[in-house]
């Protein structure tokens, strides 16, 4: 038989035993773990710094979209002034006997001024260079804001009376025309009833 102090001996042995290779197997999983979340933290690292480019790619890609957009609306904006007709600025000035007409032409010159008179209307015309137009050698140059009318420009006024074709003038100074417009005077004739 088997002494209670030799169990405990063998059994207080084995758990020294255990507790070591716990230790031990412990002490190993550590390692492993610390390598394991260093890799993880690594690729983490990565994966973090893929993404960023990918959005930092993704929002250049998207500023040069707008960019593009941009341009092809100013473009298509500059070919709608183009080709639509556009009106011009003028003052009318009535007084008992004529009409003064002063339109804004800023660089053209009076041969680019085109004037129609009608019975009781006068239609002024001309058409406006842009401005880019200037730089045709500089291939780098754009329109970055263009508020300046270019194209065709036409004004057409209607009068409330009829208007003296034979007597119009028209002066052509300093980017404006002023046109005179005398009134057609009609003399009333007294009818005799019968």
């Amino acid at each position: 038989m088997v002494d209670s102090e030799t169990i405990e001996t063998k059994i207080s042995d084995k758990k020294e035993e255990f507790e070591e290779d716990i230790e031990d197997e412990t002490f190993d999983d550590a390692d492993d773990l610390k390598d394991k979340y260093e890799e993880t933290k690594e690729k983490s690292k990565n994966i973090a710094d893929n993404v960023l480019n990918d959005l930092y790619t993704s929002i250049d890609e998207f500023k040069d979209y707008i960019k593009n957009v941009q341009k092809n609306a100013d473009k298509k904006y500059a070919d709608y002034k183009k080709s639509t007709v556009q009106t011009l600025d003028v003052d009318l000035i009535e007084t008992k006997d004529i009409y003064y007409i002063k339109a804004a032409v800023p660089g053209v010159t009076k041969e680019d001024v085109s004037i129609e008179a009608g019975d009781n209307d006068i239609s002024i015309e001309t058409t406006f260079k842009p401005y880019i137009e200037e730089f045709k050698d500089d291939e780098t140059a754009e329109v970055i804001a263009s508020s300046i009318k270019s194209g065709r420009c036409v004004k057409t006024i209607r009068f409330e009376t009829s208007i003296d074709l034979e007597n119009i003038t028209a002066k052509f100074t300093n980017g404006t025309v002023i046109i005179t417009i005398p009134k057609l005077i009609i003399p009333k004739h007294k009818v005799n009833v019968e």
